[in-house]
């Protein structure tokens, strides 16, 4: 095989593993549901079975599926990312690194929302509906919400478009993670009101109401950590 071919192989294989990923999300798939084998995959993504093999190893090597022998292949998380790129789990003082956190978010994600809004697809749009409603869902339940909600902020960088931004991906999905850990529980009418005013502004085109709502979802965690920090209760 010549390099050429190889690297258009392997371009092709990433591209469906971004497909598989996100009809894992779409559908959804919960973490334990076994996937569709190489046949159905193929004819769902019009590729062989060649490419969908290379594409479930990059899966699998992510943590995100599972290929069990003779049994099949199963989702094992719906989240992206947190192989901690920045080493910060080793930190010890937790309300200290949400805060840091809070802060490089309130730098990077208004600005990511913001273009989501000006290039995000009718099928972006959907999927942060999707993603927004499933968050509202849990939380009214009180069921864990953690990997919807990473996978929610992860799909607005999706959508901004821009290949820096998908590159800083892990970086939001670790912040993401540290907040829900600090705060679980704590901001869930908060979490639910910003995380609509957010969709709705995306799906509206609008971007300086994106970079608002934003904003404001990240400063509601950010007040909650410096209280939380300092133990003066949140209703004070």
């Amino acid at each position: 095989m010549s390099e050429f071919s190889h690297l258009k192989n392997k371009l092709l294989a990433e591209q469906v593993e971004d497909q598989i990923y996100h009809y894992i999300l779409d559908t959804p798939l919960e973490p334990g549901a076994k996937m569709p084998n190489e046949f159905e995959l193929g004819e769902m993504f019009g590729v062989g079975r060649s490419t969908i093999r290379e594409a479930i190893k990059l899966l699998s090597s992510k943590g995100i599926v599972e290929v069990r022998r003779g049994s099949g292949t199963y989702v094992v998380t719906t989240t992206k990312g947190l192989s901690d790129p920045l080493g910060l789990r080793s930190v010890q003082d937790k309300n200290a690194l949400a805060l840091d956190l809070v802060n490089v978010r309130l730098l990077l994600e208004p600005g990511i929302a913001e273009m989501a809004a000006q290039n995000a697809t009718d099928e972006d749009v959907e999927r942060i509906r999707r993603l927004c409603d499933r968050v509202e869902s849990r939380i009214h339940t009180g069921d864990r919400y953690i990997e919807d909600d990473i996978a929610f902020h992860t799909c607005i960088a999706e959508s901004s478009k821009n290949l820096v931004v998908e590159q800083l991906i892990p970086i939001i999905d670790t912040a993401v993670m540290m907040f829900v850990n600090v705060t679980h529980k704590k901001l869930t009418e908060e979490t639910i009101l910003t995380h609509r005013m957010i969709t709705d502004a995306i799906a509206a085109h609008d971007p300086i109401g994106a970079r608002n709502a934003m904003v404001m979802h990240l400063n509601y965690n950010r007040i909650y950590i410096r209280k939380h920090a300092s133990g003066v209760p949140m209703d004070e």
